[in-house]
């Protein structure tokens, strides 16, 4: 995972808020997943905020989004936002 990635974890009610914060790469990408699974239980909403990501390397995309789909049983809208959030929302034929 890079240095200086962070992931702050918050809930309320039946929401999930994830803050990405630092570089995202391979091993960044997987601790996100693993952060969703750990931490979606009981949500009916999980938001990842992408605004206080710095670098994001070219390929944890493709890792994201493959490790996503483990997820797409699970009933939560997954929303993301901030101005990083083009960069890594899944495309809509890989998460359906």
């Amino acid at each position: 995972m890079a240095a200086d990635f962070k992931i702050l974890i918050h809930k309320n009610s039946d929401n999930l808020h994830l803050k990405l914060i630092g570089d995202f790469d391979r091993a960044s990408a997987h601790e996100v997943v693993n952060a969703l699974k750990r931490n979606c239980r009981g949500a009916s909403r999980v938001f990842i905020h992408t605004n206080c990501l710095n670098n994001i390397h070219p390929f944890p995309q493709d890792v994201f989004h493959n490790q996503l789909t483990i997820l797409k049983k699970r009933s939560f809208l997954l929303a993301f936002t901030g101005q990083h959030s083009g960069k890594l929302v899944p495309d809509a034929k890989e998460f359906s």
